[in-house]
């Protein structure tokens, strides 16, 4: 049991320490490249830090539990030997991972912003009105275990490679950074080109934070696109909108 306690601690810490550095490497590139933008922003900065950290736990406890299990009792579908699976699976494990974790984050995200879900739990992210790179993981509890739960949970069912599973939880960082930061980093001709057009950009992800009931998805466009909620790339301009507006139209539902 002690075993299993520390590898939790161990997580939680992997967990923070990668939120903090990566959340601030894009902040300070922010500041360099978009000075000013998080002008007058300190509360709400330190807001979503201590989310943040809060949900690193949350995160990092059932990761941590995983990894012990992987480690001493064989458990998972984690493969360390190459030859198990052809090499093209590792590309293959990778999609598969990224495809199945938007799937779940869509449908989830989709029910939090139902009336009921919104107010307990969701409004706590989108009380970053301009969301920040900080904001990536600024949650309530009750959110945090949605997306806690997700690749613990998936390496259970599809077999991947230590390699490849470090791909998938670096993507979904720079992604989760990256669509919060107020601005595009990726350049505009991936964005409004023809890759833009199914990948999640801060262009895009910044229409949901300004209308709420759109662009719900993770990684890709494809569900929102399969289910009518795609309303394309959104406008960084006058981006901080009063608290009253955005949650008057929360209070109706989604759908």
């Amino acid at each position: 049991m002690l075993a299993v306690f520390l590898s939790a601690i161990a997580m939680t810490l992997i967990v923070g320490v990668r939120y903090l550095l990566a959340s601030g490497v894009f902040a300070c590139l922010t500041k360099r490249v978009r000075p000013g933008l998080y002008d007058g922003l300190a509360p709400q900065i330190r807001r979503e830090i201590i989310w943040s950290l809060a949900s690193a736990a949350i995160y990092g406890i059932p990761a941590g539990v995983v990894a012990w299990g992987w480690q001493n009792r064989g458990w998972t579908k984690i493969y360390t030997d190459l030859d198990a699976y052809p090499l093209w699976y590792l590309p293959l494990s990778i999609f598969l991972y990224l495809f199945a974790h938007d799937t779940w984050f869509y449908w989830t995200h989709r029910w939090l912003h139902r009336p009921g879900p919104f107010k307990t739990a969701h409004a706590v992210h989108h009380a970053s009105r301009p969301p920040t790179a900080w904001a990536a993981m600024s949650f309530h509890p009750w959110e945090a275990l949605t997306g806690a739960v997700a690749i613990p949970s998936l390496v259970y069912l599809i077999p991947i490679h230590p390699v490849a599973l470090a791909i998938v939880l670096t993507v979904m960082t720079v992604m989760g950074v990256t669509n919060h930061m107020g601005w595009d980093a990726f350049p505009q001709g991936l964005v409004h080109g023809p890759s833009g057009s199914w990948l999640i950009t801060a262009s895009h992800h910044q229409r949901h934070h300004a209308e709420y009931r759109c662009n719900y998805g993770l990684y890709f466009r494809f569900w929102d696109r399969l289910c009518g909620t795609d309303k394309g790339l959104g406008s960084f301009d006058n981006a901080r909108a009063p608290v009253g507006v955005a949650d008057r139209r929360n209070r109706s539902g989604v759908d």
